[in-house]
């Protein structure tokens, strides 16, 4: 009797190498074949219809497809979209002659080219205050630490008597529970929340960092948007800064960070939102992000990107992001995950704020599932058993 088993190629490429070795492929087969099992979807926006046709065609003698809208497909529509499903190998001989095609298709080989090679790798490790994040070996965990009196989570620190002393004995348990780095926010950012001034973030911020840049090892970031709070942040011994507009809301941000070539954490965000195709504004916005920060003289492998779950976005929104978190990893970019007791999560299970550690839990090992790197955590002795675990299951 044959025996017939699903393999999971498609959501982990590297298993259908393993397979080959185990059933003991040559080499050289495996080199050969191994694109054949990478399956790829790519959706390409705003091309024309007569490229869109060609494109079909071209992929389709390859053995792939291309998916196009009605209107594309009869030349009623000038532009629109299209997806292009395929192996890598279809794809590799796809682009040698996509570069010698008319409408703009020699300019999509070169994007499609970058993509894959970009999938083939990890983004480039990035070392901070002496520690090496090298992406794609483990997942990183960031650990909280509040300076605000209205913390959506309760556990702000700002109202504690000896306040360097209490912030210092959180970094020391994140420390030991498993903590990477930690995130230093003055003022919260949680729906509704209402700003403090510069300087008093500064106020509340600064004599911590200071403090913390002596006693403690871990890498210190500062959550603000406020281009002077980052300035000050740096110069008092921050590490890395963590901005929740992604260096758009404030031109002078991308310049501060750029002049400290310090590392940025730029995050996706709007005001509230809207009727789009959110993956697609997501991948826009950090892009722009990116390549604000690239062009201001800031290293590439220095700018780590993040979905922004709970900014501007539905519930049905938030789950989407945290689903199809891969899809981001086409930026090139470490993906940093903040999910931690977020109102998603009180959300879909109905519970307070202080009850949102299994709903945290589900969501920080989907989340590495899909391509996570670094995860924003409270929970930080929790979430490392969380992540641990996952990395156990899936990077090998």
């Amino acid at each position: 009797m044959f025996s017939l088993r699903l393999l999971t190629a498609p959501n982990r490429p590297g298993e259908i190498h393993e397979e080959f070795q185990r059933i003991g492929v040559s080499p050289e087969g495996i080199e050969l074949m191994g694109g054949k099992g990478d399956f790829l979807c790519v959706k390409v926006g705003n091309i024309s219809a007569p490229a869109a046709n060609i494109l079909k065609q071209e992929m389709l003698a390859k053995g792939g497809e291309v998916a196009v809208g009605k209107g594309m497909a009869y030349l009623t529509q000038e532009t629109g979209d299209a997806i292009i499903m395929g192996t890598k190998t279809q794809y590799q001989r796809l682009l040698a002659l996509l570069y010698r095609q008319p409408f703009g298709l020699s300019a999509l080989a070169k994007e499609l080219d970058s993509l894959l090679a970009t999938l083939e790798q990890n983004p480039p490790p990035l070392t901070v205050k002496n520690s090496c994040f090298e992406w794609g070996k483990k997942t990183y965990l960031m650990g909280i630490i509040n300076l605000t009196p209205d913390s959506f989570s309760g556990d702000g620190l700002l109202s504690t008597k000896d306040l360097q002393a209490s912030v210092l004995r959180q970094a020391e348990q994140f420390r030991v529970a498993g903590a990477d780095l930690l995130d230093l926010g003055a003022e919260s950012t949680r729906p509704g929340y209402t700003g403090i001034t510069e300087e008093e973030e500064k106020k509340r911020l600064i004599p911590v960092v200071e403090y913390l840049a002596e006693h403690s090892a871990l890498p210190l970031s500062v959550d603000t948007s406020k281009p002077a709070v980052a300035k000050a942040a740096l110069t008092a011994g921050a590490d890395l800064i963590n901005d929740i507009w992604g260096l758009q809301k404030d031109p002078e941000m991308v310049e501060v960070v750029a002049a400290a070539q310090a590392p940025v954490i730029v995050m996706h965000n709007r005001a509230a939102p809207a009727d789009t195709d959110l993956m697609a504004d997501v991948a826009s916005f950090l892009r722009n992000s990116i390549t604000l920060a690239v062009d201001h003289g800031l290293p590439r492998e220095k700018v780590i990107i993040d979905p922004g779950v709970g900014f501007g976005k539905t519930l049905e929104d938030n789950l989407t992001v945290i689903d199809r978190l891969g899809e981001l990893k086409a930026l090139g970019a470490p993906i940093l995950l903040g999910t931690s007791r977020k109102s998603v999560i009180g959300q879909v299970l109905n519970l307070p704020v202080d009850q949102r550690v299994e709903g945290t839990a589900a969501t920080v090992a989907v989340g590495i599932t899909r391509g996570a790197d670094l995860i924003r955590v409270h929970d930080v002795e929790a979430m490392a058993r969380v992540a641990r675990m996952t990395d156990a299951l899936i990077r090998k």
